[in-house]
């Protein structure tokens, strides 16, 4: 399984940081901080079985994306055990949603999860991932005390193996 996941700058991502970080500590449920998995979006997960050819065209298709905008608003649970931050699916996440499927529909070989094909697609950022339902009540909690909507900027890109995340590029976004 490969993602191919968006980064923020260095204020979101210490902003989002806080919240897994409480929530790990509250809850003892260290599935992100033990798999040292970042603040991030994924905008795609999918099969292959030629890594090398994927990272030569994702780099080169990745150089001429932007960055942008992203305000996140709420937050959310992927029933039973997945608790994250929603943004807005605003005009910037749907074109580099788009981008990403478009640059993979067009490899062979290549096959993308159903859940992140156009209209399919929702974008998240988890905090939490393999809570218990005791756990899944802590994590809402903190976050309902803890949680104002905020923005940030999308700064990379980055394609990654999962479990625990390794990144195998990352590239900064051009100034839009």
């Amino acid at each position: 399984m490969y993602l191919i996941s968006i980064y923020f700058d260095e204020e979101t991502n210490k902003r989002i940081q806080r919240y897994i970080d409480f929530v790990a500590e509250k809850t003892g449920n260290t599935f992100m901080t033990a798999g040292h998995v970042p603040p991030h979006i994924t905008g795609s997960a999918f099969e292959t079985r030629e890594e090398e050819k994927i990272k030569e065209i994702l780099q080169e298709r990745f150089a001429v994306l932007s960055k942008g905008k992203l305000t996140w608003c709420s937050v959310g649970t992927f029933f039973p055990y997945v608790i994250y931050l929603a943004p807005v699916l605003n005009e910037y996440a749907n074109e580099i949603s788009k981008e990403i499927y478009e640059c993979l529909s067009n490899v062979d070989g290549v096959e993308i999860s159903k859940f992140y094909r156009p209209f399919q697609w929702m974008p998240h950022t988890t905090i939490g991932k393999k809570l218990s339902n005791e756990e899944m009540k802590i994590a809402f909690e903190i976050l309902q005390e803890n949680f104002s909507v905020f923005e940030g900027t999308v700064t990379e890109i980055g394609l990654a193996k999962p479990n625990p995340h390794r990144d195998l590029i990352r590239v900064r976004l051009k100034e839009s």
